[in-house]
């Protein structure tokens, strides 16, 4: 029994259920393709009813079942099972909602284009050949496989006592790690990781985090975390919806939604009053439309841990390595590739050059003839039959029989004298490829460059763009490691789109320049939030409810200039009534710095910044707020800094920071400015040293003042006038202190952005009305600017610059202010804690 059990253990192993290697082929697919190239199915002819082929491969190879074979078949022809499908079917061959493949009488199929590189040169004596299960065929024992399927298409197989599943990958991607191991054969996980960055399915999916491909790739063992591919969207006011358009590799859509059903019914997920699959031919498309009152990242966070929407994929590379099964790493399987394919480049090498050598010795024969000609005519016609012309032959010229036999069945044809010049170039030639096919044998180096040749055509020829987004993951130990540091604009709309782009998407104009498109987005809305931010910083986010959520700077999607975007509810757990009202950035957290907050209602508060140093998932209370009043602006201070208050209606006022005392993370704030009726503030500024104060109107006027125009007051005063007329030039949209070295970028709330340089508005008085920075569309208005370092390229746009207003009457705005109580107000502590 042991024994039997042993045999049939070992038969399941190494001629059923395992890959191998070199050609990433189980025994039934190998079969599989090579009747079909025995048969002559190449793309480029007619496709034949799956009943021959499945037929053939049972009388000719495959001795078992005729299921288990159209099975294989079926799968080798699914685009949303195979990566690079080898099998070009033409029928019913199953769906991803689990439809099964028609019959095979029904069905008809063809080798793809891809799987030519499979069997390219296998009649070059390329690869080794075993007899059939009855000794009357021979087959391979692999296939040459030009291209690296077992990485490429992945394999998926339950052995005895094993398993394996190693999944697919981008061809792309893994022809680069190949070229690379060959150019360093010592290269380091982490540098073939620059090319091969994980798996790519079919199905596409988003891949969480890198610590699961890695200790796949370094072990040959690892669990990747698939996500569906889910966007959160409001279709109505106040309505959420959350549509599905990419699901886990291998996972059954029609399962799935039924999955989904069960747990609504059963209510362990709540909140879901629609579901319904909009898929077709075009793509996957269900939607999950939601309660009123439901808070879709909970619902899809739900959904996510109860149904197959995030799958854990276990990767174990197991694969057959002469014969014996074995976990491989990365590294490993690139390495057993590049031996086969070089022997398999030397094996075709000794063929052409045994071909050659073959042609060469002929040629010398009829050279020889040719050489004697009338002679040789004479002999054979002295001769009674063929065999004794070519003894005749052989004895007085010294020829081979195969020479001999090549003369004597040579054409009169032949004889002329461009015939013979033919045979002296044909001979030439043939010795040059000989020299060369020698050379090519004695010179590892030889092998391997052509190696890379061959497969890098092919990359070029079938490689296509990665499908499955990797996802950074905070809390990764080297993630950022991984990540390089640049500078990004991270934007964030009215209606709570967010984005990052390289700071270098938009380019410099001259002041009063149109600007360019700065994103498509729906109707109404606009960029309210808008910094240039490093992408290894923290990005703090604080809500109109006075909560606080972290992220890093990369976990925020790139997207294109003019792209809308993802919806912060796909990245943050807001509350129905929730939205972001600012974002700031952090680098690091410590004591020594402060978060200083100012709301619409004039109040003002001091944090140490360590207070949120342990932001949870969930969020943070950062501010506590009164009713009806809101958050306006958020400062990262160093304890000693001055800061500017600034209105809507025009006034500011500027403090130290000191003045106020810090508060606990939850305190309300005291009064900072003293507001008139109808007036907020409007932002908030942190003055320093040899920088200015850049004040920006709602029409697009702008003017650089010093900050020594704006005297140190206590807090709680009403403040100094700082833009007058706002009637006229709009009100104030806010300040901020630049460098005079720096570039400044203002959007409008239609979405148009421009960037010019400060340097471009002259340094004014506090009292002058300023010039136009932006020429605005007719109804449209400036809703916030950022600073941005620098950029030497150019764009200039010749547009009607306004008129520069020169400064005004002095004496007019001290009459204002000196009607106004410049007394301050006495201080009051509102520090309901």
């Amino acid at each position: 029994m042991r024994k039997s059990f042993l045999d049939y253990s070992m038969s399941v192993i190494v001629s059923r259920a395992l890959p191998d290697v070199r050609d990433g082929l189980k025994p039934v697919h190998r079969r599989i393709l090579y009747t079909m190239h025995e048969n002559g199915l190449t793309p480029d002819k007619a496709y034949r009813k799956c009943a021959d082929t499945v037929g053939a491969v049972l009388g000719r190879y495959h001795p078992h079942g005729d299921a288990s074979v159209y099975d294989a078949l079926v799968r080798l022809a699914q685009d949303f099972s195979l990566r690079y499908p080898l099998v070009d079917g033409h029928g019913n061959f199953g769906s991803v909602d689990g439809d099964p493949a028609a019959a095979y009488r029904y069905t008809e199929a063809r080798m793809s284009k891809i799987s030519l590189e499979m069997l390219t040169d296998i009649d070059k004596d390329t690869v080794d050949f075993m007899s059939n299960y009855d000794d009357r065929l021979k087959e391979p024992v692999m296939l040459p496989s030009r291209f690296p399927n077992l990485l490429v298409n992945g394999s998926t197989g339950i052995a005895v006592g094993m398993a394996t599943n190693i999944p697919p990958h981008n061809l792309r991607e893994v022809i680069d790690g190949i070229n690379l191991m060959i150019d360093n054969p010592d290269v380091t996980l982490p540098e073939l990781m620059e090319c091969i960055k994980g798996p790519d399915f079919p199905t596409a999916g988003i891949i969480m985090g890198l610590s699961g491909i890695r200790a796949a790739y370094a072990t040959g063992r690892g669990k990747i975390t698939l996500r569906s591919r889910a966007e959160i969207q409001e279709f109505k006011p106040g309505r959420f919806r959350i549509v599905v358009t990419e699901l886990p590799y291998m996972v059954n859509k029609a399962r799935l939604i039924e999955s989904i059903a069960d747990h609504v019914k059963n209510k362990r997920i709540e909140g879901i009053s629609d579901l319904r699959d909009e898929s077709d031919r075009n793509g996957m498309h269900f939607v999950i439309e939601l309660k009123r009152d439901a808070n879709p990242q909970v619902v899809l966070n739900q959904l996510y841990s109860y149904t197959q929407m995030q799958e854990t994929v276990g990767v174990i590379m197991l694969a057959l390595v002469d014969g014996q099964p074995k976990v491989l790493t990365l590294k490993e399987c690139l390495r057993h590739y590049i031996d086969f394919q070089s022997q398999v480049i030397r094996r075709r090498t000794e063929y052409e050059l045994k071909k050659a050598r073959e042609r060469e010795h002929i040629l010398e024969g009829l050279k020889i003839a040719l050489d004697f000609i009338d002679e040789v005519i004479a002999l054979i016609r002295s001769s009674k039959d063929q065999p004794q012309a070519k003894l005749n032959l052989m004895e007085r010229f010294g020829l081979s029989e195969i020479q001999a036999t090549a003369i004597v069945q040579m054409q009169l044809g032949r004889l002329s004298g461009l015939e013979r010049q033919k045979i002296e170039d044909e001979l030439a030639a043939i010795k040059a490829k000989i020299a060369h096919l020698l050379e090519i044998l004695a010179d590892e180096q030889l092998i391997l460059g052509i190696l890379k040749t061959e497969i890098t055509a092919i990359r070029d020829k079938f490689g296509d763009d990665r499908r499955t987004e990797i996802q950074q993951v905070s809390g990764e130990v080297d993630i950022e490691d991984l990540i390089p540091e640049e500078d990004c604009v991270v934007t964030l709309t009215h209606f709570g789109y967010i984005k990052r782009q390289p700071v270098d998407t938009y380019k410099l104009q001259k002041r009063g320049g149109r600007g360019v498109a700065g994103m498509k987005h729906r109707e109404e809305d606009f960029v309210e939030e808008l910094f240039i931010s490093s992408t290894h910083e923290n990005v703090l986010f604080i809500t109109n409810l006075g909560k606080m959520y972290k992220l890093k700077c990369y976990e925020i999607p790139e997207g294109s200039r003019t792209s809308r975007g993802v919806n912060v509810v796909n990245l943050l757990p807001l509350e129905t009534d929730e939205k972001v009202a600012y974002m700031i950035k952090v680098k690091q957290f410590d004591e020594d710095h402060f978060l200083v907050m100012a709301t619409k209602n004039g109040l003002i508060k001091r944090t140490k910044l360590d207070a949120y140093k342990n932001v949870r998932k969930n969020g943070l209370i950062a501010i506590g707020l009164n009713e009806g009043d809101e958050l306006a602006s958020v400062r990262l201070t160093d304890g000693v800094s001055q800061l500017l208050l600034a209105t809507r209606k025009g006034m500011c006022i500027r403090l130290d920071e000191q003045q106020i005392r810090p508060l606990s993370r939850t305190a309300r704030g005291v009064r900072g400015i003293h507001l008139r009726d109808d007036d907020t503030v409007v932002s908030m500024a942190r003055l320093r040293e040899g920088a200015s104060v850049m004040t920006i109107t709602t029409l697009g006027q702008g003017r650089r003042t010093s900050p020594e125009e704006y005297r140190l007051q206590a807090r709680g005063g009403y403040g100094k006038i700082n833009y007058k007329q706002i009637e006229q030039r709009g009100e104030v949209a806010g300040v901020r202190v630049v460098d005079e070295d720096e570039d400044l970028i203002l959007i409008a709330d239609d979405g148009v952005i421009i960037r010019i340089r400060v340097s471009d508005v002259n340094l004014m008085s506090r009292y002058a009305s300023g010039v136009r920075v932006m020429r605005l569309s007719e109804g449209s208005k400036v809703v916030t600017f950022a600073r941005a370092e620098h950029d030497e390229e150019e764009e200039t746009a010749q547009v009607e610059q306004a008129d520069s207003t020169e400064d005004a009457d002095a004496a007019e705005i001290e009459a204002l202010e000196a009607s106004l109580q410049e007394e301050d107000a006495p201080l009051d502590d509102e520090t309901e804690e």
